[in-house]
């Protein structure tokens, strides 16, 4: 607005300045929203994988618990057939 005005070279470099800033700031505001969808699409993604991974877990933590060990009795069994 101001190179209408004044008709000078300072103005319209400002003038261009401030238009190269407004294109800028669209193009961040764009690229701003994909990347706020793609972060969207990823969180649904993982948030339905997380009750998978928890089973997992829980599936490998059972597999690795110690067992208790079987005991035998004191003293000795005899075999009565009789």
């Amino acid at each position: 607005m101001a190179a209408t005005v004044l008709s000078s070279p300072k103005a319209i470099e400002l003038s261009v300045f401030v238009v190269r800033a407004f294109v800028q700031l669209r193009e961040m505001l764009s690229s701003h929203k994909e990347l706020a969808a793609k972060l969207d699409a990823l969180e649904r993604k993982v948030g339905s994988h997380d009750q998978a991974i928890a089973g997992l877990i829980d599936a490998i933590r059972q597999l690795t618990a110690p067992q208790e060990p079987k005991r035998r009795g004191i003293g000795f069994l005899a075999n009565h057939k009789g």
